[in-house]
């Protein structure tokens, strides 16, 4: 099956898609072993891991399309690529999707942000108007050569107008030919339960920690309420901080490396992840049986 129909397929599942982010290959490979079925991008990753900058703008379209290649390399899983505010108008727009399913991704997300945006659990976002939107969703739809490339259309609305502009946009977005509506910055399971009731087509949002999700608010009340899916955008990325502050940490109180304290994963487990397996496995099938010349 192709990665755009499986991703298709687990949205429109009555059970709840969960889609951890990920920033890297690495990670990406991480998220493959632990057993989820989808991988979304984070786009608040890359510019961390990539720059050491906020989720501001400041990858470009070229930037996150070298970000997102190895991560689809990675994994046989489908990948929702993080494409921003389509870095630009409509016709920016349309050649980002056409890239980034060049490139192998199964879906993308797509936000009516002003540009620069910035992360949805953030305080100060401004919207581009409803028409604008709804044409840079209409040329997303209609640059994709799959027609199970997902358009996940985020809107982030609710800080701006309240639930009643989301569920007007959303509608607006789905007609024009989004697969699903993605409401960033939710921050409450009243809102959550609104939106999916008045939203005419599947909705989704993301969970970050410390952010404005709200507390508590467990994948089975999710799946009840109905929502489609959720990204954990930071999960990933926030846990690898803490470990290397945490493995650090132990360092300096131990006085040498791998004591109690550090949070290491094994050396094993790296190498597998990394890949080793497989360059060994080709070096005994490509170069056992040649005769490495003496130089002297």
């Amino acid at each position: 099956m192709k990665k755009t129909t499986l991703l298709r397929q687990l949205i429109q599942a009555p059970r709840l898609l969960v889609m951890p982010g990920a920033y890297d290959a690495l990670s990406a490979r991480v998220i493959a072993e632990a057993g989820f079925a989808a991988i979304q991008c984070s786009g608040f990753g890359m510019s961390a891991t990539r720059l050491g900058l906020p989720d501001y703008s400041f990858l470009s379209l070229t930037d996150m399309l070298a970000a997102t290649q190895p991560i689809v390399d990675a994994v046989d899983l489908p990948v929702m690529a993080d494409g921003d505010t389509g870095f630009g108008n409509a016709v920016n727009a349309w050649y980002t999707v056409q890239a980034f399913e060049r490139i192998g991704c199964a879906g993308i997300n797509i936000e009516d942000q002003v540009a620069p945006k910035r992360c949805g659990h953030l305080d100060g976002k401004t919207i581009i108007p409803i028409d604008e939107a709804v044409a840079k969703i209409r040329a997303c739809a209609e640059a994709r050569r799959d027609p199970d490339f997902v358009i996940n259309a985020r809107t982030d609305a609710l800080a701006v107008g309240g639930i009643d502009e989301v569920v007007r946009r959303g509608n607006a977005y789905l007609e024009a030919g989004a697969t699903m509506l993605f409401v960033d910055g939710l921050h409450d399971k009243a809102l959550a339960r609104q939106a999916v009731q008045r939203i005419r087509g599947p909705v989704a949002i993301n969970v970050v920690e410390g952010g404005k999700s709200p507390g508590q608010f467990t994948f089975a009340e999710m799946e009840a309420m109905g929502i489609a899916r959720v990204s954990l955008p930071g999960t990933l990325l926030m846990a690898a901080i803490q470990g290397m502050q945490d493995a650090l940490a132990a360092v300096l109180a131990n006085g040498y490396a791998g004591g109690p304290g550090a949070p290491l994963a094994s050396f094993d487990a790296l190498k597998r992840l990394a890949g080793f397996e497989q360059v060994f496995a080709l070096e005994k099938r490509f170069l056992a049986d040649l005769v490495v010349p003496q130089h002297g």
